[in-house]
């Protein structure tokens, strides 16, 4: 359904619910004052601000290059004593074999594309890439896909993210900037270190509505 089916049928539900005012097009965003909005200027040292934000919003960061990713998760996941792996279904990662090195390492892991939304609340741990990282905010972006569920970064306890180096984004305004020209797909998860909520009595709480720790993987 485009636009105008759209209009005509939002415009036949009010008129039906007496509401006869005209439909009134939004009015044009304002532009941005960018020396104003934009707190990072250039994209020089944007991985070493990343890590900086990140750890003050108490996510574990580290600093690593890739053939050593998959020595270094294995390492981290038997420090916490983490057992059951779910992983995101990603090139990246197939390239690695690390569904397989993770087994042979005695780990039950398994893709995301081999387990339900059920089974993933039995799971200790997911591990999943990244499609974007805002220095600014020390913000994990991740889109979701039929390999990539969203329960991976929203249900276990832990949460390790892996990150690039193309991956990374100055601040919020390209961030949103490149969400709209590639489009957000199905769910967009924005992570900034573990789920907080201060509902009760304002005392903060870590891990109740998503991971209690997050671990960033930085690539370089």
């Amino acid at each position: 359904m485009n636009d105008h089916a759209t209009d005509e049928v939002i415009d036949r539900v009010r008129k039906a619910l007496g509401r006869v005012a005209p439909l009134q097009s939004a009015p044009p965003a304002p532009p941005i004052d960018e020396p104003i909005t934009r707190l990072v200027h250039m994209d020089v040292g944007l991985p070493e601000l990343f890590a900086k934000r990140a750890a003050e919003l108490k996510m574990e960061t580290e600093f690593l290059v890739i053939d050593d990713l998959t020595e270094k998760l294995i390492a981290y996941l038997k420090s916490n004593k983490l057992k059951r792996i779910m992983v995101s279904q990603t090139p990246m990662f197939e390239k690695l074999e690390l569904v397989d090195a993770l087994r042979d390492a005695g780990f039950d892991a398994k893709r995301w594309t081999e387990i339900t939304l059920d089974e993933s609340y039995d799971f200790d741990c997911a591990v999943t890439d990244t499609t974007y990282a805002v220095a600014e905010t020390g913000g994990l972006v991740i889109k979701t896909s039929a390999a990539n569920g969203r329960a991976l970064t929203l249900v276990p306890m832990y949460h390790v993210a892996v990150v690039e180096p193309k991956n990374f984004l100055p601040d919020m305004v390209d961030l949103f900037d490149k969400l709209a020209k590639e489009g957000a797909g199905a769910y967009v998860v924005m992570i900034c270190g573990p789920s907080k909520t201060a509902d009760i009595e304002m005392n903060v709480v870590t891990g109740v509505h998503g991971p209690n720790v997050v671990k960033a993987f930085i690539l370089q």
